[in-house]
Order: C-alpha cells, then sequence, then structure tokens
C-alpha cells in the first residue's frame, strides 16, 4: 500500500474512522531528515498493509500540525482506534519503526 497525502480535509475519514491502526509522518520537503525519513516509510507501507500510512506537509497543513503540537520534524504518529497511540520526534530507522508501531 502507498503512502496517503493527509489534508484537513481528509483527515477524519482516513485517520479517525480508519479501520486499521495509522502511521502519519509530520514533514516538509525541506527538511533533511524528512527527506530521509520518506524512504524508510516507503518500505515500511509496502511492508505492512495492515497499517495504513499517511504523510502530513506541516507547510500546507499548519492547522493540524498545530492541533497535535507539531514543534519538531519529522515526528510520526501512531493512530489506533481515531486516538493517537504513540509519537516520536526525529529520524527512525526501519528497526525502530517496527517496535515504534507495535
Amino acid at each position: 500500500m502507498s503512502e496517503l497525502k493527509i489534508t484537513k480535509d481528509n483527515f477524519n475519514a482516513e485517520v479517525i474512522q480508519s479501520d486499521k491502526p495509522v502511521l502519519l509522518d509530520f514533514w516538509a520537503p525541506w527538511c533533511g531528515p524528512c527527506r530521509m525519513q520518506g524512504p524508510i516509510l516507503e518500505q515500511f507501507a509496502e511492508a505492512h498493509p495492515e497499517i495504513k500510512v499517511g504523510k502530513v506537509n506541516v507547510d500546507e497543513e499548519m492547522e493540524l500540525a498545530m492541533q497535535f503540537n507539531v514543534m519538531s520534524i519529522p515526528m510520526l504518529a501512531v493512530f489506533k482506534d481515531g486516538k493517537m497511540a504513540n509519537q516520536s520526534v526525529g529520524l527512525q530507522n526501519a528497526a525502530q519503526l517496527e517496535d515504534f508501531v507495535k
């Protein structure tokens, strides 16, 4: 499964009402660590079709970034049953990502 672009318009349907866990990446195109995180998330999404993976561009979606108090990026957040279950700031390698989502 490929990554979804998450916006304030589709956030409720894609994240809150999702029937499976959602891993969100709050990122920006100018952020070096965010660009490094991208390929790792793509591989994770391909390996884990049971988890929805979405990306929130904080420059375009400031409202969502403020709603979740995003102060540093990349920030990853896991949502389960419509609620944030975990969050982490900073670049995550594949092994860290596996542990983070569990």
